[in-house]
């Protein structure tokens, strides 16, 4: 179990199948860069008693390939892509100034990634993302708004490790980054992405269009359905933007067959 929470999965569920898609493209900028020793050939990790084994090119969820064996899988590549984020000391003010690297949680099948800046103070110290104030509300969105629990999407960062004082990444620490960002999704494969926040949209769209634009509406990257909204930390802040948040995860779970006749905006 310790191979599971180093790789940040909280929950191996059964019974669900994905497509398969191929590696993520930036929209509207050059293909990441896929480094040769991103994952190692071959990693074998004990998960309970059992051993597994998973290679880069991880399997598609198809009829004949067991779902546990598949999701094994991805917790193994996971947990070898978060040894070496664990590693990193590409930007070294934040190698200097973390407690710890901030990989990510949640489920490794999960159809949905929320995806947000940077680890603040309470996640730099606990290493995991959105514990503090606004991840309660990004809990409270999950749960209370989308009705299913944390444990089935997965929540991830653009860069892994705090910015001191809490400042926003810098163009050349998110490329850093970027490496890790792509082998994760690359791994999750997930079927939708949701941007919390300017920075975490940008990055992962490519492009310098304000929040206010890139919301509201679904972006193609390489077959993934991406909505950007506006970061939890901002809404607590400006409560009047809770609507437009809602507006934003209602569309996604439109989008994803969790809409419910009785779900309406609240104010």
């Amino acid at each position: 179990m310790r191979s599971l929470l180093h790789a940040g999965v909280t929950h191996i569920p059964k019974g669900r199948a994905l497509k398969v898609r191929e590696s993520l493209q930036a929209v509207g900028a050059p293909p990441p860069t896929v480094p040769q020793n991103k994952l190692e050939t071959v990693v074998s990790v004990a998960q309970d008693t059992a051993e597994y084994v998973a290679s880069p090119d991880l399997p598609g969820p198809a009829a004949n390939v067991d779902r546990e064996h598949l999701a094994s899988s991805r917790v193994a590549a996971l947990n070898v892509l978060a040894r070496k984020v664990a590693a990193c000391t590409r930007c070294a003010e934040l190698a200097r100034t973390r407690t710890q690297t901030v990989f990510g949680v949640g489920n490794p099948m999960a159809r949905l990634v929320f995806m947000g800046e940077a680890p603040g103070a309470e996640e730099d110290l606990r290493g995991e993302p959105f514990v503090g104030a606004a991840g309660q509300l990004l809990t409270d969105i999950i749960t209370k708004g989308m009705k299913i629990r944390r444990e089935d999407v997965y929540i991830l960062n653009t860069i892994k490790c705090r910015p001191p004082g809490n400042r926003n990444p810098s163009p050349e620490e998110a490329a850093n980054c970027r490496e890790f960002l792509d082998g994760q999704l690359a791994i999750l494969q997930p079927e939708f992405i949701c941007c919390l926040g300017a920075v975490a949209s940008q990055n992962l769209l490519g492009t310098s269009l304000p929040i206010g634009q890139l919301r509201g509406r679904f972006h193609d990257l390489g077959g993934v359905k991406v909505m950007c909204t506006y970061h939890p930390a901002y809404v607590l802040r400006n409560p009047s933007s809770k609507r437009q948040v809602w507006e934003d995860i209602q569309k996604l779970m439109k989008e994803m067959g969790l809409l419910r006749e009785t779900d309406r905006p609240t104010s």
